[in-house]
């Protein structure tokens, strides 16, 4: 295999343009068991994802997990899958376009894109196109607010590992995490805000519960800031809507296995609170800013059944964020920080390089 990818035919005089690429998890192209199957075996395989020895966990993946959770998990996609797709999918999509649209009537002559860190379209297939298309500059931003190795650096690790068989690299940058951002934390607190006015208020034996995705315990102990910047985000959130500590708590869901995950967990806070005489529960996830089968499965439906049959009687899931206008906002402002210094587009080439080019070409020398 050669060392670095083919260079596309390459046009003197053509002006490099920039281009934004927002990043997201990734998700089953059908809610079927043999695509599940790809998808989980992508994902699983990542080493940032899962941290076991890698023959071991080999034989775990290949041997139980990926023919057993495949049916099961193609079942749970299959109650939120839209006409249009996966969920995770269509509001990624949507959220490009009202960006684009954004930046344009703020002036920014910018592609702007999307792609998956794992499924389609890749990162390394999305570069590629860019590059291709002109594109000089190019902005990532992984749609994760808060920064996690197995989220964010993985999806920086494959842009790197895209730029390292690139002859001729573009510039590129990354956005790290957002997760303190007042931008994003107004466009949450809208959401929760209009709900309330929507529902009514919290009263004395309801609570609000801030529920970000959940990792093992270990990567804190690693060194990972992720459990510190949900932290974060869930005071800060609280903050901004006047509650008390008795009135909300911030916990993580989604534990896999049986090793300690980051605590509290979110279902048995649920149950807790249901056997408490807690009558509603209001719950949001800050962590997506778009509403995938975590959020819309797990958490509206799973979360809700847990609440209920614990003892609670009133459940409400406050949607991500996805195309809020406060929220698409805060995505233009955040990119346009990230963009500074950047040319929409470069000026063409200087005549005197046309011109040798064209010499160059009459001597038979490659241009």
């Amino acid at each position: 295999m050669p060392r670095f990818l083919p260079e596309p035919p390459h046009r003197h005089g053509t002006p490099a343009s920039t281009a934004v690429v927002l990043v997201n998890l990734g998700t089953p192209d059908a809610p079927t068991a043999p695509a599940l199957r790809r998808y989980l075996k992508e994902f699983l395989s990542d080493p940032r994802v899962v941290e076991i020895p890698k023959p071991l966990w080999w034989l775990i993946l290949n041997g139980i997990i990926l023919n057993v959770r495949p049916k099961k998990s193609a079942a749970k996609y299959a109650t939120v899958w839209l006409p249009e797709g996966s969920p995770l999918r269509v509001h990624t999509e949507r959220q490009a376009k009202l960006l684009k649209g954004l930046l344009g009537q703020r002036g920014h002559q910018v592609t702007v894109t999307w792609a998956m860190r794992y499924g389609t379209p890749s990162i390394p297939e999305t570069l590629a196109r860019l590059k291709a298309e002109g594109a000089g500059r190019i902005l990532l931003v992984p749609m994760y607010p808060q920064y996690a190795a197995s989220t964010t650096a993985t999806a920086i690790d494959v842009a790197g590992q895209w730029l390292a068989r690139t002859r001729n690299q573009p510039e590129m940058r990354f956005v790290r995490n957002f997760h303190d951002d007042d931008g994003y934390l107004a466009a949450l607190e809208k959401t929760v805000r209009r709900h309330w006015q929507a529902n009514g208020p919290l009263g004395d034996r309801d609570r609000l519960l801030i529920s970000f995705h959940g990792l093992p315990r270990r990567s804190l102990d690693l060194g990972d800031p992720y459990y510190c910047e949900c932290r974060k985000t869930g005071r800060l959130l609280a903050e901004r809507l006047n509650l008390q500590p008795g009135q909300f708590e911030i916990c993580f869901q989604s534990r896999f296995g049986k090793a300690e995950w980051l605590k509290p967990y979110t279902a048995p806070t649920l149950e807790e609170w249901g056997r408490q005489g807690v009558h509603r529960v209001d719950i949001i996830c800050p962590g997506f800013v778009a509403d995938c089968l975590e959020t819309l499965e797990e958490i509206a439906q799973e979360g809700r059944d847990d609440f209920l049959k614990a003892g609670g009687q009133e459940y409400h899931y406050i949607p991500a964020v996805n195309e809020d206008d406060a929220w698409i906002a805060a995505l233009a402002d955040l990119t346009e920080r990230h963009l500074a210094g950047w040319p929409s587009r470069e000026a063409a080439e200087p005549q005197q390089c046309q011109a040798s080019a064209r010499r160059a070409r009459e001597a038979g020398a490659p241009t």
